[in-house]
């Protein structure tokens, strides 16, 4: 029988090599879901890369205007020197992409295609991005109401997104635009043509982000840590914008980055129609418009502006698809 072995009291109380070693160099690590996200994100290349196309976009869009008075570039200049007096078409091959004209210019008028990309890059833009705001605000606020307070509350705010999703939405936004053209609300040329944009799209879009939110908190309010809330006392909106929302940012980012795309999709058929962004400023879908009129003599003058919309429209497609997998624990 052997004698046992006896520890001094720092022996006893030491911990193992490994575990100091580890704990030296930082070895062990927390890491907070974001990090865990964007670690996820990283790895996937495609969706960096519509990230990447995307903040790129932004950045052009945001400074169109100061990069037009940098290079004394104007959307509205015509060259009608470029223009062959008796077909309205531009001379030389591909619409007269040229070094000074590296896209070409219009038919009839001789306008830089260029500049009238960057200037419409911002009108596409900042009618996405103010739609998306506004149905986020509205679809997360009755989404979380309705599914927090359930019964009632939940029956009428779900038979109102019933009734919006309802709506013959391209139709009712030709008739609001149209009606609305002259001028409203002390509001004339682009301003209103922007606001009304905005208003008609946002508005009538929040149901498909207000059905998420609610069925996201529906699951989130039989969480512990609502329980644990309601158990301290906290009221009704404290656990409504203190401990749901901030759940609720995850599938909020990925809906908005793939509402975005739908937005801009949905500005340029507007404009395309005629209803939308009016002459002569600047837009995508109002130089799809124009280009009707000239795609089988100047296919060129069809192809950048439909180019435009495509590339802006895959990259956000890209972006939402990759934070989506980050942000989704369950994916793979």
């Amino acid at each position: 029988m052997t004698a046992p072995i006896e520890t001094t009291g720092a022996e006893a109380g030491a911990q193992p090599e490994a575990v100091l070693v580890g704990a030296e160099k930082g070895q062990i690590e927390g890491r907070s879901l974001g990090q865990i996200a964007w670690t996820r994100f990283k790895k996937d290349k495609v969706a960096v890369a519509g990230g990447v196309i995307v903040v790129l976009l932004i950045l052009v869009a945001a400074l169109s205007r100061p990069i037009q008075a940098m290079f004394g570039l104007d959307p509205d200049a015509f060259h009608q020197n470029l223009i062959d007096a008796n077909t309205s078409l531009p001379k030389g091959g591909w619409g007269g992409m040229s070094w000074d004209h590296p896209l070409g210019v219009d038919p009839q008028f001789g306008r830089d295609v260029a500049t009238r990309i960057l200037e419409g890059s911002w009108v596409s833009l900042v009618v996405a991005f103010g739609a998306t705001i506004l149905s986020n605000v509205i679809g997360t606020i009755l989404g979380v109401v309705a599914g927090y307070y359930g019964g009632r509350v939940d029956s009428i705010i779900s038979r109102l997104m019933d009734t919006f999703l309802a709506f013959p939405l391209l139709l009712f936004a030709i008739a609001i635009s149209a009606t609305l053209q002259g001028g409203a609300f002390g509001l004339s040329g682009l301003p209103l043509h922007l606001s009304v944009l905005i208003f008609v799209i946002g508005f009538f879009n929040w149901p498909y982000l207000g059905r998420i939110v609610r069925g996201q908190t529906l699951a989130l309010r039989e969480r512990e840590f609502v329980d644990a809330s309601r158990g301290m006392g906290a009221k009704a909106p404290y656990i409504l914008f203190r401990e749901l929302l901030p759940n609720l940012v995850g599938p909020i980012i990925v809906y908005s980055t793939l509402l975005i795309p739908t937005n801009i999709l949905f500005e340029a058929s507007l404009s395309f129609l005629g209803v939308g962004i009016q002459p002569p400023q600047a837009s995508w879908g109002g130089m799809l418009r124009d280009a009707v009129t000239y795609y089988e003599v100047d296919p060129a003058y069809m192809i950048v502006p439909g180019l435009a919309i495509f590339v802006t429209v895959l990259a956000f497609n890209l972006l939402g698809d990759g934070l989506r997998d980050a942000l989704d624990p369950r994916s793979r």
